[in-house]
This record gives structure tokens, sequence and C-alpha cells, in this order.
């Protein structure tokens, strides 16, 4: 940490985990305990870690198929439009809008918009661009890619209580609970 950075108020308060098994077991006891806004950080992806948290399934999904159901819409209407309505251009009798014609677009605008709502839904969803984040600048968690887990309990949580937190974090049989701070530029 550079001179010029100031320590902020307590964001969150995290426990340290040694092996996957105590981790696992110390994000199902946070999940029961009703804790809402905690995560838990490993240097490797731990099999069953969506169900020990309470994990459920993202909205995502839906946003793309708004976006895609967007693009074709838009790719109907546009080619109708354009072809029937705006510059009909009768040639050898043939239908003003004829869908077989305007499948390319369709499809072109269907997979721009769904990628546009995917781009822009993960960033909306995951509350990004976020330029810092508190934990990256806690010298433990340094090893949260290396060889250590890590569950935080953050501080707005409705449920969190500094010293109830801290005896609850500790009895789950991490190694150390440490508080983590806002760091604001001074």
């Amino acid at each position: 940490m550079s001179a010029t950075k100031a320590t902020g108020g307590l964001y969150a308060l995290l426990t340290e985990f040694e092996s996957p098994a105590q981790f696992m077991h110390g994000c199902e006891r946070v999940r029961d305990a009703g804790f809402k806004h905690w995560d838990a950080h490993s240097p490797f992806p731990v099999h069953g870690m969506d169900d020990a948290m309470g994990i459920r399934g993202t909205r995502l999904p839906w946003l793309v198929l708004v976006g895609g159901l967007s693009g074709l819409s838009l790719g109907v209407l546009m080619q109708w439009w354009m072809n029937a309505v705006d510059y009909p251009y009768m040639i050898s009798g043939k239908p003003m809008f004829g869908l077989p014609a305007a499948v390319p677009v369709i499809f072109e605008l269907t997979v721009l918009l769904s990628a546009f709502a995917c781009f822009f839904g993960m960033w909306g969803l995951n509350g990004m661009p976020r330029l810092s984040h508190p934990l990256l600048a806690h010298d433990r968690f340094r090893r949260a890619s290396q060889d250590r887990f890590y569950i935080v309990i953050e501080a707005r949580d409705p449920r969190f209580e500094t010293e109830k937190t801290r005896a609850f974090l500790a009895s789950l049989g991490g190694s150390v609970v440490d508080e983590v701070r806002e760091s604001v530029e001074g």
C-alpha cells in the first residue's frame, strides 16, 4: 500500500482455511446461518461449492433471450418495412416481403443483440466496472490464488454484527479471522 492510501471503514470480516473440506463445511454453516452478502474464494474450483453456498441460477439467460427475441423482431420488422412499405419495388410479380430472403439479416441481428445483452448484462449483474476492491488491497488475501481458502462476510449484510460475526467465523475452524477495510485514496 502506498503512503497516500488511508484506511476507511470496515468492509468485511474474512476467515482463512487451509483445506477444501474445512472450507466447504464453513460455507455450509455460513449459508445455514442466513448471511446474504458473503462470498467464498479458492485457488481452484471446488466441486459442490454452488450447493454449499446456496447459489441460485442467474438471470443472465433471460436477458440473452430478451436480446435475441428483440433482434429477431427488429430484423423481421425492419426488412418488412423497408421492402413492403417504405420502398416497395415490384419485380416479376414476386412478393414484396419474402421471409427466406430475410433470414440472414434476421439471424445476424438475433446474434448481435443476444451478444450485447450477454456482455452488458454480465457487467450490470456483476456490478461492473469497479476499478478497485478492498479485498485486493488486503495482504492476507493475496494467497487466495495460491494455496488458501477464504470466506468473506460483508459488513452490509443485515445479520452482520462485528463481534458476533467475528465469533461465528472463529467457530468455523479457520486459522485466522481478520478485518478488511475500505481503502480510499487520500
